[in-house]
This record gives C-alpha cells, structure tokens and sequence, in this order.
C-alpha cells in the first residue's frame, strides 16, 4: 500500500471530527493527503500485513464487487481473525449471530434468520446439521478457510436461493499465492470457570497445520489444511417450566387454574383470580461440554494449458459435541405439595416469591452427544474455447451425517408422587432477568437420601404400564419412567451440476454475458426415536453404586447447595436400566420422522455492462434466472389405536413442483474515484422449512364429513408448501477514502409475500387406508392443520459503517483504526388473519464496533458486537425446534499479539502469538415466556473464555 508520512510538523492537521464529518457526506478524504502531499508530503511504500491486510483486501473484495457484499480476508490460512467462522460472520455490518451452548452458531442477515438464506462453499449450496436449511457455523472451522463473502443483493448466476441473501465460505487458491508456505498455529483454551462437573473440563486445545505449494513451473497448486480442536464450555443455567396465572377458592386455597364446574367454591362461584402469576416449575442445572472437531481440507488446482484451468476441493469435518448435565426439577405451582405466592409485583403481575410444602424434586444427572460427519467435493474445470468464450463445468456432492443422543436419569427421595421424604420450599426471583434463588431442607448430596428412580410419575406411558402390568388402581402406575433417551438422527445429501459459459460481446453497452444451467438434488432424511428407561429392579428404588458415584456438584447459584453426581452413562452400559421403545404408544415419533427430496433445474442469463450518464460511468448487470422445483415427501400417516394403544400407521408419498421467474439487477455509479453509488433490485426466494415440508401425519378417520366435505382430519406437514417470496431494492453509497478505510450508507425495503403460517388447506390421500380399519375409503381428500402460504408485508431498514484508519490525521496514529456499523430494522407483517407477526431472527438494531492498533509486530484489537431483542430458535423437549424471545446482547472480546517479524531476531521471524479473551463482560443469554421480563424461561450464564495462541510460518 502506499502511505504518506508528513514530514511538516507545522502543517494541517484535520480533527477528528472534521475527517468523520466529511466522510459522512462524501466528502473525497483523499483530498486531504493530496493537502498534505503539497504541503511536503514524502511518499514511501510500506508492506502491510496480519489485520490491517484483512481488512484492506476485504475492502478491496467489497469495492470490486458487482453487487452489494461484505466480506472477509484471511492473510493466510489460520489467521482469520476470530476464533469462530461465525464470530467473523457476525462482525459485518448488518449481519448478528445467535449463540449456541455459548458459542455463535446461527447467522441471521438484516433481520432474517438462518433459514431465510442460502450457505455456500466455493459457491455451491451446502447441507446443514440442523433440522432445517439454516447451517450452523460452528460445525465449519475457521483455521481452514481463506475468506467469506455475504451477498446482500443476488445476482443471476449465484447458484443458491435466499430472501435474506447467501453467505459464500471460500478455501484459498493455491496458485494464486506464488510461493511455499507452511504453516502451524496452536491455541490453549480455558474457560472462566473452574469445572462445574467433577467429570467435566475447563482446558482444551487447538492446532493446525497448512500446506501450500506451486509444481510444474506453476501449473500445479496444492493445498491442505488440517485441525484439530478440543473446545471445553460451561454454563449456569436457570430454566423454568412456565408461569400458570394463580387462582385463589373461599378457603384461602391457591390453584394454578381458574377451576371448571366440578372444582368450585362453597357457594357455586368459581375461584377468585389473584391478578399475578407464579412460578410454575423449574429445571436449573450445570453444563460442562466439549466440543471435538477434526477438519481437513484439500484444493488441487491445475493449469492443465492455456486454456485449461480445473479446481479440485474437498472439506471434511468430525464434529461431536459432549455435554454433562446436572440439576435439579424443582416444581412449584405445578407440583404435588401446596404452595402459597408470596409477593406481587404491580407492575408485572408477577409473583416474586412464594413457597411450597410437600414437595418432591428430581435430581437429574444427564448426558448429551451430537456426533457429526460433514464431507463435501467439488470439481470446476473451465476452459476458454476462444478468446471471447470461456465454458465451464462444476459437479459437487456434499453431505452430513448427524446423530444425537440425549440421556436423562432420575433420582430422589422415592418412587412416584406420594413416595419418599419431601420437601419444604421457597423461591425469591433476582433482580433483573436472572432467575430465582430457593430454599430448601433436605440434603439433596446424600446417596443415602437421594436414590435411582422416578420421584414424580410423570411417565404416563400405555406401553410402560402394559409392559410392566400397571391398571388403574396400582400403586405404581404411570411411575415405570426412571430416564428417558432421544435419538434423533439426521442425514442430508446435495448433488449439484452445472454448465455456463461466459462471453464476451460489444452489443450496444452490453461487455460480458453469462448465461448456463443446472441442477441440484437434495434428500433430507430424518429419523425421531425415544426410549423410556425403567430400573431393571422396578418398583425398587436403588441406592447409586459406589464404583459410580463421582462426588458432588454445586448448585449454589440457585441456592440448592450440592447434589449427588454420579456416572449415570456407565450404570445404562452395565444394564442398571431396562429400554421401552416410546414410539410403540407415541405418535409424536411417526409424525417427526419423514424423508423430503427436492430436484432443483435452474437456467440463467445476466448481462454485465457499462455506459456513461452525465459523464459518469455506470456498471452493473442485468439478469434473470427461472428455477423449476420438484418436490416430494415420504413419511407415515397413523394414529394411536383405541383399543390397544399402539401406533398403527400407513406410508405416505406426496409430491407437488412449481416454478420462478427471479429476475435482477445492480448498478454501481462512479461520481469519481472513490465514490460509488449502488442500486439493486430483485425478486427472491426462501424455500420451506424441512420440517414444515414433512408427509408425516396424525390422523384420523371419521364416517362422518367435516364442514369441508371431508372424512379425514390429520395435522403434521405440508409437503405442499411453496417457497417465500420477496421483492427487495438496496440503495448504497459508498466512499473509499483509503486503501484502509471506507464509509457507506445504504437503505433497504422488501415486499414480502406467501410467507408461512398455520392454518388448514386440503391433501389428497388417494390409496391410504384408515389404520383403524385398513381399507381405503372412497373420499380421499383430507381436512389438513399445519403451514400455509399466506400473510406477508414489508421490512425496511438502513445500515451505516465505516472503516477509518487513524493515519488519515497524522502519521504519529498509524496503525491505529475503527471498524463500526449499525444498522437500524422495522417490519411490518401480518398473517393471512391480519395479526401482527415478527421475523424470527429481527432485532431492531445491530452495532458492530471494532477498535485496533497493528504496527512494528504488535497487535491489539477490542470488538463489541450489539443485538436488540429477537425471535431466536432453541431446542426444546424431545429436540423439537421453538421459537423464543431472546433478550438483545452486549458481547465484548479482545485480543492482543506480537509478530516476530519485526523484531529482528531472525530465528523468530516466523512466529507470531496471541492472547484472546470472549465474553469479556460475562453477558447471558436469556430468553423469555412471553413479554413479561420477570418471567425468565432460559438464564444461561457461559462465563468467559480465554485463549493463548501462536503462528509459526516456516
């Protein structure tokens, strides 16, 4: 780069604040050196390297481009510049991630959540581990990746659909580099808290090694990247069941419902309500995970000729997540003893406190692994037919195979409702949106006290209780459950193919055409399964085995004090428990299980051209894209059988296609050499949610018809739905005062439409027969509740950032900068019954703020990232997908380093370290019940993380 150094200590010095303000209204900052040049400016070239050279070939990425991105820079592999590839992601202006088990997982654009756009890798769609479309990032590493580019406005050729835009993650091009490198990074992590779990971790590692090399005097690149990471995470988690509005009879007696015609006062007159709610239950318990991962990367590119040129690339990822949970179900309204609210708050209507008398607890010792293998290959050649045509072939398959296993064990004072010791509690609510602290009186770390077994029958199970011989009237029935397991799996494939060809022209102001088709098959397959765990010593209660006990835990931060811990992997292992399939009397199974496909044939054309207006230069393209979809499910459609209470199913096999016409356009107008204004315009889409596209079914057969001159009823998904669809236009100014900074303004608008929301349509079921009776009715047609497109409305918004280095006032700042963002969103949506609905993942405003310093090998940067509230999506009970209303975040990390390049010892020339600190301000992650802000539902409190690092180049 080239950086000008006064060498005029009495020249002009700008302020501040004179340098934001012309920036803000496009003035060209380049006049300002030119000032200084003139007043005995010296020119000299310096190299620029680590941060500062990220961000200025992001810059350079954002300026070239043909539409609206940001983007990223890597200078090398292993040094993007955070830890996480969505942490990265998270930092650019307009985007903000949702976190995960206290990592950032889930990328939401302008207001959009991750289902509403596209991920590629070296620009072909990927699969995802999630139940839906939307990719969570930290299956992805960011040691192994180059760069990635967010495109805000489509193009025709991009090969992906999103309403919200489509984030490209890119591998490095080895012969674009030019030379050897080899290069070895190492990080030691730990968390901020000491181990929560006796069996659990507070250190890990991570570790990476790339190779890049050039052979055949050039004509081949290879490149390879392989890590490892062993991530350790904890969190504090209060969690409460719900909050029942609390009645009171003639007695003084509290109930947690308003009472039918059977449960009145004396006098005939239902219960009195007393105007609050109150804790209904809670579930608060410590986590301890690791997160393993072991990626690899490889890209061969070959210059096979001059006119030759192919791209091999291939990701492999091994992901598993362990996770070691240890709590305690307190129930309160919704328990067994008698409870009586204690304080109301007028202003909330919400009980801070209150108490409970015989009581029982349960005290759960769990365990969780996710385990996934994620593989994807790609294959480019391309080949310049002549001097104006190049054709190009691309075939890629990806897939992702996911596995999930969660483990549940129960324990306390005895088996079922009115068995054991009980208890006496209290709850008093913190301030804020932290929870609640209890009291209590019983010593729940005694294994002489607290047993294996179901304290509370809550397993109301006809396959339990016929397994066991429990009838009405029996001591123990509905009792059988002591744990519980589920294991939902996952796997999802992608093949795509495409031909194009792009060719140069001189029609009129038209330059450059492109234009080819493709096609892309995806089969998501998901497999629902659940097991209920009995003590093979049922109705016995068992004192936990020495050889597992592990000692204790603390539950202090709730005011629980210690619980037994204990191995409780190792006592299903050693067959401590008997295994019920819930799926033999649990419908929710069937209609969770479903396999969709979708065959995707796209053509597109788009015209890249130039021209002058006014004396202006005006670039952009033009084009259109017609998407033909095919789509089909398989799954079940069944019902619980009265007389036996089995599941009895038949399968299902729905198929529907549809087809769009997407058609788009940028423009970018040059007012002179570093200010661009930018237009875009576009029709997009965002495809079904796969869980809502299901051909699994509860139904039922009645002889009667339905106000719809139906016979069936059914509930489930609609393998029927199409995809959203949104008009959106972007309007950007931009303005590159430097090689290292850069302001931008830009405002957005989509018109929204066919979004999707329940309500009931009809479905065919020619050919399926009533599972009561087994022959196939004469009237096929079916009364169907689930998703329907309809409803839709507008979102509008605008974004702000810069990138200002601090060189532009005076020489004495360089390598001092600011890289800052806000962006500012308001919707206005409704369903097809015109009630007001909010996008998942919309906050009202995103801040972004990064404060850096990189000169003579020192390095030190300070980030903020900043989300209102938000719609955001958790997994809840038996991993069903909810959304939830998460409250806005503050997250702060910092890093400092030393590269010792610049410290002439030439021995160390290669290396450089690091000390990074996330989370610094210990911010939670919270959600909450509804609107009141008392009512917490989730408290997660993850602590900070600290991480010690370095990078050796040889």
């Amino acid at each position: 780069m080239m950086r000008l150094s006064n060498k005029n200590p009495g020249g002009f010095r700008p302020a501040l604040l004179s340098i934001a303000i012309a920036a803000t209204v496009g003035m060209p900052l380049a006049a300002l050196a030119a000032d200084e040049e003139a007043a005995g400016a010296t020119i000299e070239e310096v190299t620029v390297t680590g941060f500062r050279k990220s961000v200025m070939d992001a810059i350079g990425t954002k300026r070239d481009a043909k539409a609206v991105v940001e983007a990223i820079s890597a200078e090398d592999i292993g040094k993007l510049p955070d830890s996480s590839i969505a942490e990265a992601i998270a930092r650019l202006p307009g985007l903000a991630a949702q976190r995960l088990d206290g990592r950032a997982s889930r990328v939401s654009i302008r207001g959009f959540g991750e289902n509403e756009s596209a991920t590629t890798f070296n620009g072909r769609e990927q699969v995802s581990i999630s139940d839906n479309r939307g990719v969570e990032f930290d299956l992805y590493p960011s040691e192994i990746m180059s760069g990635v580019t967010v495109y805000k406005t489509p193009q025709a050729s991009i090969e992906a659909e999103g309403i919200a835009g489509v984030i490209d993650l890119q591998t490095v091009k080895p012969l674009a580099r030019n030379e050897r490198v080899i290069q070895l990074n190492g990080q030691f992590e730990m968390t901020g808290f000491d181990k929560l779990n006796p069996d659990g971790e507070d250190q890990g590692h991570r570790a990476t090694f790339s190779y890049i090399d050039q052979f055949a005097d050039d004509r081949i690149g290879v490149a390879f990247a392989y890590n490892t990471m062993r991530s350790p995470n904890q969190e504090e988690r209060w969690n409460a069941w719900g909050y029942p509005e609390i009645f009171v009879d003639d007695q003084g007696i509290y109930h947690n419902w308003p009472g039918d015609e059977d449960n009145r006062n004396s006098d005939g007159s239902p219960w009195e309500s007393t105007g609050g709610s109150m804790l209904g239950g809670a579930k608060p318990f410590v986590r301890s995970s690791v997160l393993e991962r072991d990626s690899a990367m490889l890209v061969v590119e070959v210059q096979a000729s001059e006119k030759l040129h192919t791209t091999f690339d291939a990701l492999y990822v091994d992901f598993s997540d362990e996770k070691i949970l240890r709590g305690i179900e307190v129930p309160f309204a919704w328990g067994q003893g008698s409870f009586m609210p204690g304080e109301l708050d007028a202003n909330t209507g919400f009980f801070t406190s209150g108490v409970t008398e015989g009581q029982r607890v349960v005290v759960r010792n769990d365990m969780e692994s996710r385990d996934a293998k994620l593989s994807a290959f790609g294959f480019n050649a391309q080949y310049d037919l002549s001097d104006a045509l190049q054709l190009e072939f691309d075939v890629s398959h990806s897939s992702v195979a996911r596995e999930t296993w969660s483990f549940e064990s129960y324990a306390g004072t005895g088996r079922g409702d009115s068995e054991g010791v009980a208890d006496n509690l209290g709850y008093a609510f913190n301030s804020g949106n932290t929870g609640a602290k209890f009291t209590h009186g019983l010593d729940y770390s005694d294994f002489g006290l607290i047993k294996l077994g179901g304290p509370l029958s809550w397993g109301a199970s006809t396959a339990l209780n016929n397994k066991y011989g429990l009838k009405d009237g029996d001591q123990y029935l509905n009792a059988a459950q002591d744990g519980f397991i589920n294991a939902p799996e996952i796997d999802d494939e992608l093949t795509s193919l495409k031909l194009a060809a792009t060719q140069m022209v001189e029609a009129g102001i038209v330059n450059e055409i492109r234009y080819g088709v493709s096609f892309r098959e995806r089969e998501k397959i998901k497999r629902s399964q659940g097991f209920y765990m009995t003590l093979r010593d049922f109705p016995q209660v068992l004192e936990v085995p020495e050889q597992y006990r592990l000692g204790t835990v603390s539950l202090d931060f709730i005011g629980m004090g210690d619980m037994i811990a204990y191995d409780s992997a190792g006592l299903l292992a050693d067959g401590y428990y008997e295994l019920t399939d819930e799926a033999l009397t649990g419908i929710q199974h069937l209609t969770k299980s479903y396999t969709v496909n979708e065959k995707i044939t796209a053509a597109f054309a788009q015209a890249d051209f130039g021209t002058e207006i006014f004396g202006l230069p005006l670039t952009g393209n033009a084009g259109l894209r017609y998407v033909y979809s095919e789509q089909s499910s398989q799954g079940f459609a069944g019902q619980v059988n009265e007389t036996s209470g089995l599941v009895i199913a038949e399968p299902t096999n729905i198929s529907h296609d549809y087809s769009h016409l997407l058609p788009s356009l940028n423009l970018a107008l040059e007012i002179d050499d570093q200010q661009t204004v930018r237009f875009g315009a576009a029709k997009t889409i965002s495809r079904a949610r796969m869980d809502e596209m299901n051909a699994s079914l509860e139904v039922s057969y009645n002889p009667q018809v339905d106000g719809n001159g139906n016979n069936w009823s059914i509930s489930g998904g609609n393998p029927t739905l199409e995809p959203k669809e949104a008009v959106g236009v972007d309007l950007t100014y931009e303005n590159y005062f430097s090689d290292e900074g850069y302001f931008s303004a830009a405002i957005f608008w989509k018109d929204l439409s066919d979004w999707h929301f329940d309500d009931t349509f009809t479905v065919d079921l020619v050919g399926v027969a009533d599972p009561a009776t087994g022959q196939i009715p004469e009237n096929p047609t079916a009364t169907a509740s689930g998703k329907v497109n309809a409803g839709g409305g507008t979102l509008t918004g605008y974004e702000l950032s810069v990138a200002l280095p601090f060189n532009l006032f005076t020489e004495h700042l360089d390598g001092f900068g600011l890289l800052a963002s806000y962006t500012g969103i308001d919707s206005d949506i409704q369903d097809q019954h015109g009630n007001d609905y909010q996008l998942a993942g919309l906050s009202d405003s995103i801040q972004n703020i990064t404060a850096y310093y990189e000169n003579y090998g020192f390095s030190a940067r300070v980030s903020m990232r900043k989300r209102d509230d938000f719609k955001g999506e958790v997994y809840g009970i038996g991993f069903n997908s909810e959304q939830v209303d998460v409250v806005g975040e503050t997250l702060v990390d910092a890093q400092i380093g030393y590269d010792f390049a610049e410290s002439g010892i030439t021995s160390l020339e290669g290396l450089s370290v690091f000390l990074q600190g996330q989370n610094l301000t210990n911010e939670p992650f919270t959600t909450l019940s509804g609107d009141n802000p008392l009512q917490v539902r989730d408290y997660q409190n993850y602590g900070r993380t600290y991480l010690l690092g370095f990078s050796y180049a040889l």
